[in-house]
């Protein structure tokens, strides 16, 4: 675990993930293909895009499992109420709840 101080001179708390991506097996849920979302925007009027980049900082850790993400620092003990960035399968997690929302449009007004 490293701390350092963000753009905006926050503490922002960085966390080696190697080792728990090891352990982890791959979530392989299947993601999108450009080319194919590219072609499906063929002939429509209006194309909007939600960034999911940072996406995974809304899937929340279930509490009962918020534990097992504690970590250390000079301030204190803490864990982790959403997802971290840099998991294994933050993506396709963050794809599956996109999917689970999103069910009844897809494939008429939403392709991910």
């Amino acid at each position: 675990m490293v701390s350092v101080k963000n753009s905006i001179r926050k503490i922002q708390i960085c966390i080696d993930f190697r080792e728990l991506k090891k352990a982890c097996p791959k979530d392989v849920f299947p993601l999108p293909s450009i080319d194919i979302l590219i072609n499906l925007t063929i002939g429509h009027e209006m194309l909007s895009l939600m960034d999911g980049f940072l996406g995974h900082n809304q899937i929340k850790v279930e509490s009962k499992y918020q534990h097992k993400t504690t970590f250390i620092t000079p301030w204190g003990t803490f864990c982790y109420k959403v997802m971290p960035f840099g998991l294994k399968n933050a993506e396709a997690t963050y794809h599956r709840a996109m999917a689970y929302i999103f069910h009844d449009y897809m494939h008429e007004i939403v392709h991910y």
